[in-house]
């Protein structure tokens, strides 16, 4: 381990909390290596590393890392001053590290150079949806759901989730969480889908569970999404 690595690793030591760790191990089910540092000191941390040769730390990942370690290098990816093709090298770099739900959702809604490339990420992100590893999968999804729940792309968007066929848990959770998202930002043209959809039935009940525990739903809404679950 590189000597700017040990000296993080011991930062983020410091950093944690065991009470913390704890409580986020409860919501990161097969996570072992887990410090419990909050994710606002580790994006000030992060902010302090991307001051520094940044890319020397990408280059030489921690090995046998703590979830907040892959966390904090995917912040670093987000943060750091360079072209949208070069980060996207580093983002293909980075997905395959994803091993659990709160490393890919953090590493997604960071990414927000989508907003101005959108073109360019949305075609770097279509190869992701028809992998087999579920973190890949995953991670096409929320980003789809951070980023292109737009004007321009939501009938794309909800397309191409409608074709999502995976068995893992968390990717038809995302999915379903995505669909809710779209309901909320375009209710008729997601009510319209909805009725013509062809996701699995726990995916779109899921995502009708999203719609009604919204607070951005109306009660006549989540009584129609009530109505529409599938038995």
């Amino acid at each position: 381990m590189i000597e700017r690595r040990r000296q993080l690793r011991e930062k983020m030591e410091a950093l944690a909390e065991p009470a913390f760790q704890q409580f986020s191990a409860s919501l990161i089910p097969g996570v072992n290596r887990l410090l419990g540092v909050r994710l606002p000191v580790l994006r000030n941390l992060a902010r302090e590393e991307v001051r520094g040769n940044w890319r020397e730390l990408l280059e030489y990942p921690a090995r046998e890392p703590y979830a907040e370690e892959v966390m904090l290098d995917g912040m670093l990816i987000s943060l750091a001053r360079m072209e949208p093709e070069e980060r996207l090298e580093h983002v293909a770099r980075f997905v395959p590290r994803m091993d659990n739900w709160a490393v890919c959702d953090t590493f997604c809604s960071g990414l927000k150079f989508s907003k101005k490339h959108p073109a360019l990420v949305w075609e770097f992100i279509q190869p992701y949806l028809k992998s087999s590893r579920v973190y890949d999968v995953r991670f096409a999804v929320v980003m789809m759901l951070a980023h292109f729940i737009t004007e321009d792309y939501v009938e794309q968007v909800l397309v191409l989730l409608d074709g999502v066929r995976h068995e893992d848990y968390y990717v038809n959770m995302a999915v379903a969480w995505a669909v809710s998202v779209c309901y909320v930002k375009f209710p008729g043209l997601t009510l319209e889908y909805l009725r013509n959809s062809s996701l699995p039935d726990f995916t779109y009940n899921k995502a009708l569970q999203k719609i009604i525990e919204s607070l951005r739903v109306s009660r006549e809404d989540k009584d129609l999404m009530q109505s529409m679950k599938r038995k």
